[in-house]
């Protein structure tokens, strides 16, 4: 989330690619030996699945969920710019590794949400009554907008890459009364009039 003079420090060399490349394969053999199943259930495989109270919200490749994601991407290249290029941590040298770290950690999340505990407590506190976990296919294509928002940040000033992120919060909190920022605070601080107000109440 910076201008383009100093994205290069942080996009990726030939075997960091391999390296990211590596934790999704290893990301979707974890979440297979866990259980999960390959793609929907429903026995099809789409791009996109834009109804979000159905069955094949969070199977399918894509969903309205995929723009948290994006945001994630961008999110985790500000952090590493700040790491790398702002606070001069390891002694400001190229970060040529970021990518590959910012898809560790969230293959981290992928495979943590789909642990029953995680299950469970969005079942519990959020409007997705009958959340079972995401699909490998799914979860896949988590990682991928992420790694594409990452990319996208290395390339825009970072004003562009913050109105981005508020359109993409605003569209969904318009389109599914959801977004990466009520997600967040219902996971950890649910609060019942949002999700009465979530639920059409």
């Amino acid at each position: 989330m910076m201008s383009n003079g100093r994205g290069w420090r942080l996009l990726p060399h030939r075997r960091a690619v391999f390296a990211t490349f590596a934790i999704m394969v290893s990301a979707a053999a974890i979440l297979l030996a866990m259980g999960r199943v390959p793609i929907c259930t429903c026995g099809t495989v789409k791009l996109w699945h834009g109804a979000v109270q159905s069955a094949e919200n969070s199977q399918q490749l894509t969903d309205w969920y995929s723009l948290s994601h994006f945001i994630h991407g961008l999110i985790m290249y500000f952090v590493a710019w700040l790491l790398w290029s702002k606070w001069r941590l390891f002694g400001g040298r190229p970060a040529k590794w970021a990518l590959p770290l910012a898809a560790l950690v969230e293959a981290a999340w992928e495979v943590s949400e789909n642990t029953p505990m995680v299950i469970d407590r969005y079942r519990a506190v959020t409007v997705s009554f009958g959340y079972t976990g995401d699909s490998v296919l799914n979860s896949m294509g988590d990682i991928g907008c992420m790694i594409v928002g990452f990319l996208v940040a290395s390339r825009l000033p970072w004003k562009t890459s913050l109105a981005i992120a508020v359109a993409f919060e605003l569209l969904t909190l318009y389109v599914i009364r959801d977004n990466l920022t009520l997600n967040v605070i219902m996971l950890f601080w649910p609060i019942e009039a949002i999700r009465q107000w979530q639920a059409g109440g």
